[in-house]
């Protein structure tokens, strides 16, 4: 009997990346022992204390051997010694460039137990994912001083896209959102949309009346490619009022798909409402390549040693792992595991949570 193996690269990162990380890897190797599949590990040192000590962040060498791997594990990347920008462009936004990881997914799912500060908001009200484009947009770096250090001085910061980088996030929304809707269908829906046979909706997020140039690019790229998908209903919001819609009725979101920018700034508002960084995973998705999985919650140098901070997120990015890796079963043992540990904690929040790290850690463990 041939035994699945998959090849995985862990960054423990800075803070409390690394123990995070820990709980998250006690978890893999627990629900591996169970589903007959083998996760080999290699372990990296990539973050701040390594660029404190050598002065360099990531080399192209270094991403050739990232390569060779199935996929990322990645606790967190951030030191408070080191000037933001460095660690961030050196290390985050060259592994996704360089590595083509042109999908940001955040799936923003309130489970029982969970509080939330939207009032009256239960878990079947917010259960969406979110599909960010990771590679273009002003993340690119493009952009010039024009008279720095004058009275005249400008700034230019460039929003970039090509339409392949367009079309393959939104396809990729697209068949998302078609195979979430083979398990769970009409998420999103009304009854009268649900009886014209549609099975699921994908909202696309823009500012198409300000940004006339990469957000007319965008919605027309996602119409022509709408009509690939008739059982998948289309929508279209401005950012500012996915906004509005996240607070005030999440319920009418099943899938966004949406640029970099706009992307990132929702989706940090989208953790909010399902319970606070604590609880959000995400994936940085090459569909043909390495993907890297991390923490939304970052490294939270405060926290870091003192055995307080709260694992679900990197367990949950773990279980986003595992989707992307075919282990489906798994993952789903994962997900189930997490929902009853939720049910005995106190609260989401660093050091109230009624339990350690790694008691968090043992509790998934035993209750796959």
């Amino acid at each position: 009997m041939n035994i699945r193996t998959h090849k995985i690269a862990v960054i423990g990162g800075d803070g409390i990346g690394p123990e995070v990380i820990a709980e998250g890897l006690k978890v893999l190797a627990a629900v591996s022992r169970k589903h007959n599949f083998v996760l080999e590990t290699t372990r990296f040192d990539f973050g701040g204390e390594r660029y404190l000590k050598t002065g360099h962040a990531m080399a192209d060498e270094d991403i050739n051997r990232l390569r060779a791997f199935d996929a990322i594990f990645l606790g967190g990347i951030g030191h408070p010694d080191v000037k933001p920008g460095i660690l961030e462009r050196g290390i985050l936004l060259k592994l996704r460039f360089d590595l083509d990881q042109y999908i940001n997914l955040r799936p923003v799912k309130l489970f029982e137990n969970v509080s939330t500060p939207l009032k009256n908001a239960k878990p079947e009200n917010i259960d969406y994912v979110v599909v960010r484009e990771n590679t273009g947009d002003l993340y690119t770096g493009i952009g010039e001083f024009r008279n720095k250090g004058t009275r005249d001085e400008v700034a230019v910061q460039s929003m970039i896209y090509s339409r392949h980088q367009v079309e393959r996030c939104v396809r990729y929304a697209f068949e998302l959102m078609k195979r979430k809707h083979a398990r769970n269908p009409w998420r999103g829906l009304t009854k009268e949309e649900r009886g014209r046979a549609l099975i699921g909706k994908l909202t696309m997020c823009g500012k198409t009346n300000v940004l006339t140039y990469v957000y007319d690019l965008w919605d027309r790229v996602f119409q022509e490619v709408a009509k690939e998908y008739p059982q998948i209903l289309t929508d279209y919001c401005h950012v500012d009022a996915i906004c509005i819609y996240i607070v005030e009725s999440p319920e009418r979101f099943d899938g966004i798909v949406t640029g970099n920018m706009f992307g990132d700034i929702i989706t940090d508002l989208a953790a909010v409402t399902q319970g606070g960084m604590g609880v959000a995973p995400s994936g940085n998705i090459n569909p043909e390549g390495v993907g890297m999985f991390e923490p939304v919650h970052g490294t939270a140098p405060s926290l870091a040693g003192k055995g307080v901070a709260n694992p679900v997120a990197t367990i949950l990015t773990a279980q986003m792992m595992l989707n992307h890796l075919g282990e489906e079963s798994a993952a789903q043992n994962i997900e189930q595991a997490v929902r009853q540990t939720l049910k005995r904690m106190k609260s989401m929040l660093a050091g109230k949570m009624g339990y350690s790290t790694s008691e968090i850690g043992d509790m998934v463990t035993d209750n796959l």
